[in-house]
């Protein structure tokens, strides 16, 4: 009773059993296909980004939030960068390294970034240590020009632990012969696998002071590699960091050194977000089908509310509460559907591969042993309020019809 009069009519018609019975099933599957579109929108979504937390926390792993490097020329005082750099309370830790691009030499050629760290402090910034799968990363011991090789990139070499493989960089040095590559002899001490192909198969490390040997670079590293408590802030940090060392300092962080990759990916969760957005837009068809079946099935009825003084527009929102409950409705079912089937998703998959007896993620595939979702609240609001609004226009013009219906030429026939 305290309801205004279209609200209540509006209201009322959706509870009233039709009369025609097609109408009803007509409503139901407008509620059906909005849900369905909402639920999987939502699942979608969270299993992309799912994906996209398990690529980025397998990357950051190994690679650095932020670095700071020489500009054109070695980092001679690294110790007072990683010193100044520890102090700073945003940074979790720092240390020194030293890259170069080479070419490696087994049983087969591979090119490969040659990194050079310092076993003791790499445990700040990475966790190279904790996914060696044979050998030990302190056997990189100064003066041993011991390698550990990526799993991916030992195998493509034909190589294991105690075979040797030879380092060969774009360095130049003078013979009587001329100028010949510089390359250098390294036995490999032990394999690694990050679980991320870039650095499996395009990545070795050595010990710095070796690495420094083999480039001639005296106590000069290429940079310093820090890791944040907040990876968000990467690239302020390192920028007052270079600030406070003085001179030309070249900075990057984790974002822009994969600016192309994350590009890429957030292109593909925006496209397919597009594309399934369209289950929804059927939805949406299809309550406008039965609103306007509706409106042809209440001609009498909207001619005898018009006669009792209700206005156009009071008609028009008489349809339009109606056709917004249903997209309501179908909106809530379909949220609560799809976050309910987000958060079980492995275990739907689990029972999937039980029953049919088949394997949908191999772990030798993708390097995973289950789904990964992650459920971003924000995805959910916008997801909810994008069907909300593709409610709304699809009763605007069935609404519209409702309030140009003449009360006379509706009355006509009854």
């Amino acid at each position: 009773m305290f309801k205004p009069l279209p609200v209540a009519i509006g209201l009322r018609y959706l509870r009233a059993k039709r009369r025609n019975g097609f109408i009803s099933f007509i409503s139901f599957a407008s509620i059906l296909g909005i849900a369905l579109g909402v639920a999987a929108l939502i699942t979608t979504l969270a299993v992309m980004s799912g994906f996209q937390r398990e690529i980025r926390d397998r990357m950051l792993q190994m690679a650095a939030h932020a670095t700071v490097s020489g500009y054109g020329e070695p980092l001679e005082n690294w110790p007072h960068a990683v010193a100044i750099a520890t102090a700073d309370p945003r940074v979790a830790g720092a240390a020194p390294y030293v890259e170069k691009e080479a070419l490696l030499t087994g049983s087969r050629n591979q090119p490969a970034m040659v990194r050079g760290v310092l076993p003791a402090e790499e445990g700040r910034v990475s966790v190279l240590a904790d996914k060696m799968v044979e050998g030990r990363l302190t056997d990189l011991t100064p003066g041993s020009f011991n390698i550990v090789l990526g799993r991916e990139l030992a195998l493509w070499l034909g190589v294991g632990v105690g075979d040797s493989v030879v380092v060969t960089t774009a360095n130049f040095r003078s013979t009587p012969v001329g100028a010949v590559s510089q390359l250098k002899r390294f036995t490999v001490s032990g394999v690694f696998e990050a679980g991320y192909n870039e650095f499996d198969k395009g990545m070795a490390i050595v010990n710095m002071r070796d690495l420094q040997k083999v480039l001639r670079m005296g106590e000069g590293a290429t940079g310093v590699r820090l890791k944040l408590h907040d990876m968000d802030i990467a690239f302020d940090v390192a920028r007052e960091l270079a600030v406070k060392l003085g001179g030309a300092y070249r900075v990057s962080d984790w974002a822009s050194e994969n600016a192309n990759m994350y590009r890429a990916l957030r292109m593909e969760k925006t496209i397919m977000a597009i594309l399934l957005s369209l289950i929804i837009l059927m939805g949406a068809f299809t309550l406008v089908n039965s609103q306007v079946m509706l409106v042809t099935d209440k001609q009498a009825d909207i001619a005898i509310l018009r006669t009792l003084g209700l206005t156009p527009r009071g008609v028009m929102q008489v349809f339009m509460v109606q056709g917004l409950m249903i997209g309501f409705i179908g909106t809530v079912l379909g949220v609560v559907s799809g976050i309910v089937l987000t958060l079980n998703l492995e275990h739907i998959l689990q029972f999937l591969e039980h029953v049919f007896g088949i394997i949908l993620l191999p772990p030798e595939v993708y390097y995973i042993t289950g789904l990964p979702t992650e459920l971003q609240p924000s995805d959910v609001v916008v997801i909810a309020a994008v069907a909300l609004i593709m409610a709304f226009l699809a009763t605007i013009y069935p609404a519209l019809r409702a309030a140009h219906t003449a009360p006379a030429e509706a009355l006509r026939y009854e």
